[in-house]
């Protein structure tokens, strides 16, 4: 706040880097009418129940990914002289208020794309909006977590980060009817990205899961996101605990 104006310029960029991607999905059905059976519409409404959570995970955790540079640097051993979680540390140290601009843009389109898609609003659908969206932004920022905790053996493993991340992110804002078949079930049972909004948003419109898998899936997220969340705790530790300063 000492800075405003760069403070509003930031914010601005990253909503219209935000925006961006939104024409990317205007610019595709601009020659097509649906894409594996689903409208414009609802399209948005897989971009905003993606977008809004990758961008708070963004907000909070994604600063762990930096994690590489302090190790090559020797200044990780600061994190862990202190009686602070060095995760939770690493992610205060670097927080940037002005990231939230990447959250603005995806929510505007996910209350137009909530209010003008056919959906049923059910006692169940208005809960599930706000528990997917809560448990989206767990699922990436434990896909965060773990993918950056690769860096504590490889010095540098950014690049396999951000392919899990901001590809998970464009991946999760179309259907995934038209990736492959592994490809789904890797997004389903072993990178859970597909319960970020896939499978909650189908669950809304009511429309039939991939694989076989009962419609009800959409209310397993939560236990996702928890798993997900266990799983990049254990990660992170094992990491931690491999740590040997710099050059590790």
């Amino acid at each position: 706040w000492q800075y405003r104006t760069s403070f509003f310029l930031f914010l601005a960029s990253q909503t219209l880097v935000a925006s961006l991607d939104l024409a990317v999905v205007a610019a595709i059905f601009s020659q097509v009418d649906s894409l594996a059976g689903w409208s414009g519409v609802e399209v948005a409404l897989l971009f905003g129940l993606s977008g809004v959570p990758f961008g708070l995970a963004d907000l909070t955790i994604s600063q762990v990914e930096l994690a590489s540079r302090h190790i090559k640097a020797g200044t990780f051993d600061l994190f862990l002289l202190r009686p602070l979680s060095p995760l939770l540390h690493l992610s205060a140290s670097e927080f940037a208020l002005r990231r939230l601009g990447r959250t603005v843009q995806p929510l505007v389109v996910l209350a137009g794309a909530l209010a003008l898609a056919p959906i049923d609003w059910s006692v169940e659908a208005v809960l599930l909006v706000p528990v997917t969206l809560v448990s989206g932004t767990v699922i990436f920022g434990s896909v965060w977590v773990v993918t950056s905790s690769i860096s504590f053996w490889t010095v540098d493993s950014q690049e396999v980060a951000n392919a899990f991340t901001y590809g998970g992110s464009l991946a999760t804002s179309y259907p995934i009817d038209l990736l492959a078949t592994w490809l789904r079930r890797l997004l389903t049972f072993l990178v859970p990205l597909a319960f970020v909004a896939y499978f909650p948003a189908a669950r809304l419109l009511g429309r039939e899961e991939p694989l076989g898998l009962p419609n009800v899936i959409a209310w397993a997220t939560p236990l996702v996101a928890l798993a997900a969340a266990l799983v990049a705790r254990a990660v992170w530790r094992l990491a931690v605990r491999h740590h040997r300063s710099t050059g590790s």
